[in-house]
């Protein structure tokens, strides 16, 4: 008797088993092609839920610690700035030594920083002089004396980042203005600006002061030389309202000179906006927008100084250039500690008074 060899058995078995699972591949290739693609499909979605779980969003700020980072570029920019925060890490980085972050650390700790996006590439604080008789408001047909701007722009922006808290001043335009309708001086004037009739009377008129100041925003880069349309983002600043919404408004008519484009749109009212801060504590958080029928005192020039801490006034007050230079500083404090700076005040260019006539024609009998 012949015994049966073990190992032919068991590869018999492992054929017959290989032909079936061939033959039964042949009869349902197509269930088992849609079974492999839903394994696939289920397989990737598992994975990309992850990931979004990780950084739900290219515009959301990623987590702290994760790998996600979204790209920054002009479009990022928002119309209002961001709540400040900080971007120094208490995490040492391996592409600095410890020494020298340390040292960044306590600098940004002591100076007491808050980085923001700016909306506005540069702005200009402008606060200009007028005639003016003792007794006579806002109402009366002021004409301008002195146009000083101060050019300010962000001294530490970032091209990667786009965050800043450091506004200073680049450059300074300053021009005596010759008044036409009423062009002798009073005493009161004289005495309370400084400025003596032999220099309004050397003076350019008002059309030849705007056309040089058109040319030194052309010099920096500020408005196209033919069209005279902005092509930075530049916002207009003074304390208070009144520069451009009386005098500037008035000059223009009476001076029978339309307002350049460089000259329209919103202002950004230095003054309400310092006045609000110190009712809020200084939290940077509060609106600019004053509350109906509210009664926040309003805070000239050496008061707004006095309430961010600043020293004392610096110059000789209701001189332009010197009061557009001390607003200047309260611009440079505002933004250190991140208050926003923007736009609070809305110019008509069309508005009249009641002693305007036509074309520039000032009724004497209306004053």
């Amino acid at each position: 008797m012949q015994l049966a060899n073990p190992n032919l058995d068991g590869l018999s078995s492992f054929m017959t088993f290989l032909l079936s699972l061939i033959q039964l591949l042949a009869i349902n290739w197509k269930v088992l092609l849609i079974a492999s693609f839903v394994i696939w499909s289920v397989t990737v979605f598992t994975r990309r839920g992850k990931q979004l779980k990780e950084c739900p969003s290219l515009l959301a700020p990623p987590a702290q610690g994760s790998s996600c980072q979204a790209p920054l570029n002009d479009s990022d920019i928002p119309p209002i700035y961001h709540r400040p925060h900080s971007q120094i890490s208490d995490k040492p980085t391996p592409s600095k030594s410890s020494s020298a972050q340390k040292n960044l650390i306590v600098k940004v700790g002591q100076k007491k920083e808050h980085r923001v996006k700016p909306p506005y590439d540069a702005f200009l604080v402008l606060d200009v002089e007028a005639t003016c008789e003792e007794g006579t408001g806002f109402q009366w047909p002021n004409e301008i004396i002195e146009w000083p701007v101060c050019l300010m722009r962000w001294k530490d922006k970032s091209n990667l980042v786009g965050t800043t808290c450091q506004l200073e001043i680049v450059d300074e335009f300053r021009s005596f203005v010759k008044p036409t309708w009423r062009p002798q001086l009073s005493q009161f004037c004289m005495d309370l600006t400084g400025i003596t009739q032999a220099q309004v009377n050397s003076a350019p008129n008002f059309q030849k002061v705007l056309k040089m100041f058109a040319r030194f925003l052309t010099d920096h880069g500020l408005i196209d030389p033919k069209s005279g349309r902005p092509i930075q983002r530049f916002c207009w600043c003074s304390d208070g309202p009144f520069d451009v919404r009386d005098f500037v408004v008035k000059q223009c008519f009476i001076s029978k000179a339309p307002m350049p484009p460089w000259l329209k749109g919103d202002v950004l009212d230095v003054r309400r906006i310092v006045s609000v801060w110190a009712v809020s504590s200084g939290n940077p958080e509060t609106t600019t927008k004053l509350p109906a029928r509210s009664h926040i005192r309003s805070l000239n020039i050496p008061q707004q100084l006095q309430a961010l801490g600043l020293p004392a006034f610096q110059g000789r007050l209701h001189s332009g250039i010197d009061d557009t230079r001390n607003i200047a500083r309260v611009m440079t404090e505002l933004a250190r500690r991140g208050v926003r700076l923007e736009p609070n005040t809305s110019i008509n260019p069309n508005r009249r008074w009641n002693w305007m006539g036509k074309s520039g024609e000032v009724l004497e009998h209306t004053l």
